[in-house]
């Protein structure tokens, strides 16, 4: 199985650094896990019009990745669907019985644009809060962890 994240935006933060890298160190007795990083479009003007060449030059760059028809793609969306830990991960398990890649998609500052969103198998949101795209990279990492765990019957996620 091989997990892969696309995510908009680069993570500076050194404790975020270390904390990403300690997750997928944790992760690799589970899953090859990969980050790939998509560059943020930066605007000057904060308006519809600019907010949308953004989210569809990231997307452009976002679609590049979803190719592979094995991958199931997972949209990470304020509006998505919300799971408990334990649903999360069977559905992770589900989805690993029938396709060898899954790929978790975190948009930038604007979202995601529709053309992405329209490759998505499932949608998820992990609230209905907004969280820095820097920091929900650590927590989707640690849900997958904690996924993993709960499918092995491992202590951790109590």
């Amino acid at each position: 199985m091989q997990i892969n994240i696309v995510a908009v935006g680069k993570i500076k933060e050194k404790y975020l650094v270390e904390a990403i890298s300690e997750y997928k160190k944790r992760l690799m007795r589970f899953s090859d896990v990969k980050i790939f990083e998509i560059d943020e479009h930066k605007i000057n003007v904060e308006n519809e019009s600019y907010i949308e060449i953004a989210k569809q030059k990231e997307g452009e760059k976002i679609l590049n990745f979803l190719e592979n028809k094995s991958s199931f793609n997972i949209v990470m969306a304020i509006d998505g669907d919300i799971f408990t830990s334990e649903k999360f991960s069977r559905k992770l398990n589900d989805i690993k019985q029938s396709r060898s890649n899954i790929n978790f998609i975190i948009g930038g500052s604007y979202g995601l644009s529709n053309e992405v969103i329209k490759k998505a198998d499932l949608k998820i949101s992990f609230s209905k809060m907004t969280f820095p795209h820097q920091l929900f990279r650590l927590i989707l990492l640690e849900q997958i962890y904690r996924a993993f765990k709960i499918e092995y019957n491992e202590p951790y996620h109590k």
